[in-house]
């Protein structure tokens, strides 16, 4: 019965226009996106649109968050602004989707600020670990098919920090701190956020 309200919930007019809305709010974000040449390669941008679906994952449920997080980056896809055949747009949502259901999860479990605390912390801890492994995995290798050699991917990661030797301690020393960055960037934007926007979307019907 539980299960039941939770889905009619979800499918709801009101809650699918939210997702709409903030979906089409974390696809422009995508467009703005910050290089860090100091800290890591061109490629790898930080950018806050995993913002707008967190915020719907706390106010409206973890599958509201996941599904924002997945249409911002199907609009990506879509209108032709991927430049990685859809593999870079499927691991910001592997990734960045990881984050939300984790943090939304949980405080939809502890609905308080430690809930909110705990989510975001242990949600940095699983984003990092699912952008290591789907960089190893796929997307690193997906590099290599269009023309970047991991021999050159690597090489522009020991450009900054000479312990990076190969595509594991590219992995470690650019991608893990990548991730602990933009998720605790996210993190620290969404604590005065998340109350506000979780009384606003509820209060509109």
């Amino acid at each position: 019965m539980q299960q039941t309200m939770k889905r009619t919930k979800f499918l709801s007019t009101s809650t699918l226009v939210k997702i709409s809305i903030l979906s089409a709010i974390g696809y422009i974000l995508m467009f703005i996106s910050i290089p860090l040449p100091m800290l890591f390669p061109d490629f790898l941008k930080i950018d806050i649109s995993d913002l707008t679906a967190l915020l719907g994952g706390i106010s409206l449920g973890p599958m509201a968050g996941v599904t924002i997080a997945f249409l911002k980056n199907l609009l990506q896809f879509i209108t032709g602004m991927s430049n990685t055949g859809g593999v870079g747009e499927f691991a910001n949502f592997l990734i960045g989707g990881s984050f939300v259901f984790t943090v939304s999860y949980i405080y939809s479990k502890k609905r308080e600020l430690s809930g909110v605390v705990i989510g975001l912390i242990s949600g940095m801890v699983i984003m990092t670990i699912v952008g290591c492994i789907s960089n190893y995995f796929i997307i690193l290798p997906f590099y290599e098919t269009i023309g970047w050699p991991i021999e050159t991917v690597v090489a522009m990661g020991a450009a900054i920090n000479p312990v990076i030797d190969s595509k594991m301690s590219f992995v470690i020393w650019m991608i893990a701190p990548f991730n602990i960055l933009k998720s605790g960037l996210i993190s620290l934007l969404t604590l005065p956020m998340y109350k506000k926007t979780e009384k606003v979307l509820n209060r509109v019907k």
